[in-house]
C-alpha cells in the first residue's frame, strides 16, 4: 500500500429498468372510476459497470490526501525507511499568528506532516512543540474546540510520559479521522486542500529525504509515485487556488508539480527520480 495514496469512491452504473404496459383484454368496459393500474416495473438484467472518466475526474476531488498515520508508520517500516526520521525535519519557525490565513493552512499541514511521520522516534519535546504549533494554526483557521482539546490531551499525557508511542499512533489515528471534516465544517472548504497541500509536500519531502540516507532508491516507486494526488493538486493550482497565492509563488508551484509528474507518470522511479523530488518539494517549502 502506497504512503500517499489517494482512495477514490467507487462507482456503480444504476442498473437499466424497463416499464411494461399491458392492456386489459376484458369484453367487458372498464369502469371510470376505477382505471386499470399497470403492473409493477420489470427490472432488466443489470449491465456490466462502467466507469466514466467523468465521474472519475469529478469524485477525484473527493481524494483522502493525508493518510492515517498507522498507514505511513507500516509503509515506512515494511520499506526501511521509518527510523531517524525526525532527525530529517527541517528547524522551520512557521509564525501562525499571520493575516493570510491561506498560508497559515499550508504551514499547518506542514507541521502536521512532521508529527505523524516522526511520532515514533521524536523526542517528546519536539512532539510536543510540534503539536502546539498545530494547534496554533488550527485556532488561527478558526477550527472547533474539539481538536484543540484533543491536541491538549495528548500534549499532557506525552509530557508525562502517560502514553506508549504506539497507543499515541493509535490516538493520531482516531484525531486524523475526524481533523478535516472539522476543519472542513468550521474554517471553511477553503482551508483543506491548503492543509492537504502542505502534509503532501512536507510528507514527500521528508520521505525523499530518508529514501536518501538510507540508500534505499527501490523505495521511491512504492511510496513517492502518486500521479493521482499531483493531478489533483495541479488541477487545483491551475484553477481555485489561482488567486491564493503570489504570481511568483503560484509559477514555482506550479514547476514543481509539473516536474512531480513527469516523474510520477514512470513505470518505476530511480534514486536521481528520488533526489529530484526533495529538491524539487524543497525549493516550494522555502518559500513558507
Amino acid at each position: 500500500m502506497s504512503l500517499l495514496r489517494s482512495l477514490l469512491p467507487a462507482f456503480a452504473v444504476p442498473s437499466m429498468v424497463t416499464i411494461l404496459s399491458l392492456a386489459a383484454c376484458s369484453g367487458e368496459p372498464a369502469k371510470p372510476t376505477e382505471p386499470v393500474q399497470p403492473p409493477a416495473p420489470v427490472e432488466a438484467p443489470t449491465a456490466p459497470p462502467e466507469l466514466a472518466i467523468a465521474d472519475l475526474e469529478a469524485n477525484a476531488q473527493n481524494v483522502t490526501l493525508v493518510p492515517s498515520p498507522a498507514e505511513m508508520q507500516k509503509a515506512m517500516e515494511k520499506a526501511g525507511i521509518a527510523d531517524g526520521l525526525s532527525k530529517l525535519v527541517q528547524d522551520r519557525q512557521l509564525k501562525m499568528d499571520v493575516e493570510n490565513k491561506d498560508v497559515v493552512a499550508v504551514r499547518t499541514g506542514v507541521v502536521l506532516a512532521d508529527c505523524l511521520l516522526t511520532v515514533k522516534d521524536s523526542p517528546k519535546e519536539k512532539l510536543v512543540e510540534r503539536l502546539g504549533v498545530v494547534k496554533a494554526g488550527m485556532q488561527s483557521l478558526g477550527a472547533g474546540t474539539d481538536i484543540q482539546a484533543t491536541i491538549d490531551d495528548l500534549t499532557a499525557r506525552i509530557t508525562n510520559d502517560g502514553i506508549s508511542r504506539d497507543d499515541l499512533v493509535k490516538e493520531l489515528d482516531e484525531m486524523h479521522g475526524a481533523i478535516i471534516p472539522e476543519i472542513k465544517f468550521e474554517a471553511g472548504e477553503r482551508a483543506v486542500p491548503l492543509i492537504q497541500a502542505g502534509s503532501w509536500l512536507e510528507g514527500s519531502n521528508l520521505v525523499s529525504a530518508a529514501i536518501l540516507t538510507a540508500n534505499k532508491p527501490d523505495a521511491g516507486t512504492q511510496l513517492l509515485r502518486q500521479p493521482q494526488v499531483v493531478d489533483y493538486f495541479l488541477k487545483y493550482v491551475q484553477t481555485e487556488g489561482a488567486d491564493k497565492a503570489p504570481d511568483a509563488v503560484l509559477k514555482q508551484l506550479e514547476g514543481t508539480l509539473n516536474k512531480l509528474k513527469e516523474i510520477a507518470a514512470k513505470p518505476s522511479l530511480s534514486g536521481d527520480d528520488v533526489k529530484e523530488v526533495k529538491a524539487q518539494t524543497d525549493s516550494v517549502l522555502a518559500l513558507l
